[in-house]
């Protein structure tokens, strides 16, 4: 089953414009993720799904510097820029990662692969989401073309157009599901990147683990949590933001599109 890492990303993000290229311990933060999903074991590609609005010429125009493999779709329909870009690589299976998780950990990604590839053929859809037991800005999600093709067909609601997944979560029915927990609960850990407070936390949890001579973007999830336990008041920094607050927001303005 050959397993493609669709990345999706934008320039426009209404709480924190241009995130994605902000320079995080000199690397842009796109080029941390796709670095870091570089070193899983079970993807056979990895792409980043940016918007084909002019605002995002910059962002394509980067990554094609750096030689990610970029694609262009709709800029608010992203599930139907998720589709297509599925369908340019010739993906078997999809893993969504979202371009404000510059810590995400290739152990975890690897981890959720494997129990959707030892769930075959019957699942459809595998996350460490369906609760959150990981820190914000860990998620994976990891489907079928065919789930995907289904939503794509099926999904009526700008909510779940927009953030690419909720049809299928909101339909254990059509799509069966399994989870990936951690044996304790970390979701309280806020390691996303959508106000500035989380640019203030990550900008200074990389430059301590540079400080203490680790190669930041080889730290792994539990090298954080250490990093974290003997520098407890950084937690603060950016604590108290409401987790998945845009998906909230969509909910509340949620409107039939199709």
């Amino acid at each position: 089953m050959r397993i493609a890492a669709i990345v999706q990303a934008r320039m426009g993000s209404t709480r924190l414009p241009g995130k994605v290229l902000r320079e995080l311990g000199g690397t842009p933060v796109i080029a941390w993720i796709c670095e870091r999903l570089s070193r899983c074991k079970l993807l056979d590609e990895i792409v980043v799904a940016t918007g084909d609005s002019p605002s995002d010429d910059v962002l394509a125009d980067k990554l094609n510097r750096l030689g990610i493999h970029v694609f262009r779709g709709s800029e608010h329909d992203v599930l139907d820029r998720y589709y297509r870009a599925a369908r340019a690589v010739r993906t078997d299976a999809v893993v969504r990662v979202t371009g404000d998780c510059p810590l995400i950990d290739p152990e975890l990604v690897d981890e959720t692969v494997r129990k959707f590839l030892d769930g075959q053929p019957e699942l459809r859809y595998v996350s460490n989401i369906q609760p959150p037991t990981y820190p914000d800005g860990l998620d994976v999600e990891v489907f079928t073309l065919e789930a995907l093709y289904q939503a794509w067909r099926q999904a009526e609601w700008s909510s779940e157009r927009e953030h690419v997944t909720p049809f299928m979560r909101n339909h254990p029915e059509l799509f069966p599901q399994d989870h990936v927990r951690s044996d304790l609960d970390y979701s309280h850990h806020r390691w996303t990147l959508d106000e500035e407070k989380d640019w203030a936390f990550l900008s200074s949890l990389v430059r301590l683990a540079a400080e203490e001579g680790m190669e930041p973007k080889q730290v792994a999830f539990r090298g954080w949590l250490g990093l974290l336990e003997r520098n407890s008041d950084l937690t603060a920094v950016n604590e108290g933001i409401v987790r998945n607050e845009g998906a909230l927001r969509s909910l509340q303005a949620d409107r039939k599109v199709r």
